[in-house]
């Protein structure tokens, strides 16, 4: 397995930096709303910088897995999705997180990390 930085598809890394942020606005929106969020504008900066980050990370295992398919990156994906989803899952059933809110975060990381996955394997 090699990672080959310079081989990343980095239009694929903009375009999934801006699918996280789309879908992020449109999930959220519709299941949170505005209760409980905090003040200012610092959380929507930081909502960008892990949306881009998110989308390298994708791209740099999709390509050390040679996942050069739609299918094959959102497998990749939604293993990760997956992955979080048992982390929030561990944090829930210590009393961290809400019922409710494990919901709204595993569905979110199930759906975005296999959509990002699935637009990697499709533009490796």
């Amino acid at each position: 397995m090699s990672i080959d930085l310079s081989a990343l598809n980095y239009l694929a890394i903009l375009i999934g930096g801006i699918l996280y942020m789309i879908y992020g606005a449109i999930y959220y929106s519709i299941l949170v709303g505005k209760e409980n969020q905090s003040k200012g504008a610092l959380k929507y900066v930081i909502s960008v910088i892990v949306a881009f980050i998110s989308s390298i990370f994708i791209a740099i295992l999709v390509q050390a897995t040679s996942s050069n398919s739609l299918l094959e990156g959102a497998a990749v994906g939604g293993i990760i999705g997956i992955l979080i989803s048992i982390v929030y899952l561990k944090n829930t059933l210590f009393g961290l997180v809400n019922k409710r809110n494990f919901l709204i975060a595993i569905g979110d990381h199930l759906i975005i990390f296999t959509l990002l996955g699935a637009l990697h394997g499709l533009l490796v």
